[in-house]
């Protein structure tokens, strides 16, 4: 008997079909509803804003955890213990990326999803890479959504990484409720690049592979980030950022960090800086989101498009002022 062809086309489901398959942790339901989110077609980012819109009373309940480190710090090993201890407690966690530097051909999250091959295949688990282009800002706001839908699908820890460190640090810790910073001990300079500004965003420094030859090495380091964490300004929160060490590898130190996490989430909690915390982000998204739509809408009107390399040629050549330019535009747009 011959077998009908299969095709692989899915079925367009309705706005309330997608709400109710996030509701029922349909990991296949949120992978496309995140797809939508990611289309740059007109047409799925208002079918992506009508499920959000829906999903929304059904969010906010997780913890959302940031995690950064310089490449080779061992942030997927970490990711994999770290995400398989939280669904060893019975809990649900997703991990989103964000990878704006993948459109430059500086690699992918891709290749981390195949690396933490224990946790992709656990039940409890949801791996996604980020879009593979787009700007910081862009990539950075599809991440924010797809936090509140993994948090519609009944995800309890949502951990954000970002794959390198540079400017999406500061995106990523506007969109959590706390950072984690991994560093590496004996690496020579040992802020290894790190902006202090990031280490100030940070809630907990965590000095990885510390096993082997590196013990005696991550305890110095860990002397050594404590003394540089009492330089910087106290949080509003009034937590004081601890330093800590693991070993993925050998998995210790993973509870300590994941029952840290848990005791700052109470200490905010206590008073009240968890809830006003994630008030000044969703204000801080929502200006960012302004910003975004008025830049789009702003390069696509015709008579900018038309208009834009003319002045662009002037500006290069320095007849015109970009001041001047930018006003010219900006009051045929307002036209």
């Amino acid at each position: 008997m011959i077998k009908p062809k299969q095709t692989h086309s899915k079925k367009e489901l309705s706005v309330k079909e997608y709400v109710s398959g996030l509701a029922d942790g349909n990991i296949s339901i949120l992978g496309r509803v995140i797809t939508l989110v990611e289309s740059t077609r007109l047409d799925h980012q208002m079918l992506a804003q009508d499920i959000l819109e829906q999903c929304m009373p059904t969010t906010g309940k997780s913890v959302r955890i940031g995690i950064t480190g310089v490449p080779g710090v061992g942030k997927s090993t970490f990711i994999e213990s770290f995400g398989k201890l939280i669904t060893s407690l019975g809990k649900k966690v997703a991990v989103l990326a964000i990878d704006p530097s993948s459109e430059q051909g500086r690699g992918s999250i891709l290749g981390d999803k195949t690396r933490m091959e224990a946790l992709s295949i656990d039940p409890l688990a949801f791996i996604r890479p980020s879009p593979n282009a787009g700007s910081l800002g862009g990539v950075a706001r599809k991440t924010r959504e797809s936090i509140l839908l993994c948090e519609a699908a009944g995800y309890d820890v949502i951990i954000v990484e970002t794959v390198g460190v540079g400017q999406s640090e500061t995106a990523v810790h506007s969109m959590v409720d706390f950072f984690l910073l991994l560093m590496l001990a004996g690496a020579g300079d040992e802020l290894q690049g790190i902006k202090r500004g990031i280490m100030e965003m940070a809630d907990v420094l965590t000095i990885t592979k510390a096993d082997g030859d590196n013990i005696n090495k991550s305890k110095m380091a860990v002397g050594d980030y404590k003394r540089a964490i009492h330089l910087f300004p106290a949080k509003t929160n009034n937590w004081i950022p601890k330093v800590l060490t693991c070993s993925a590898y050998e998995k210790t130190g993973i509870e300590e960090i994941w029952e840290t996490i848990s005791s700052f989430v109470n200490h905010c909690k206590c008073n009240n800086t968890f809830e006003e915390n994630r008030k000044k982000q969703a204000q801080f998204w929502l200006h960012e989101s302004i910003q975004e739509q008025l830049g789009t809408y702003f390069y696509q009107k015709p008579e900018v498009k038309k208009l834009l390399p003319k002045l662009e040629k002037e500006v290069v050549e320095g007849k015109l002022s970009p001041f001047i330019a930018a006003n010219q535009l900006i009051d045929l747009f307002k036209k």
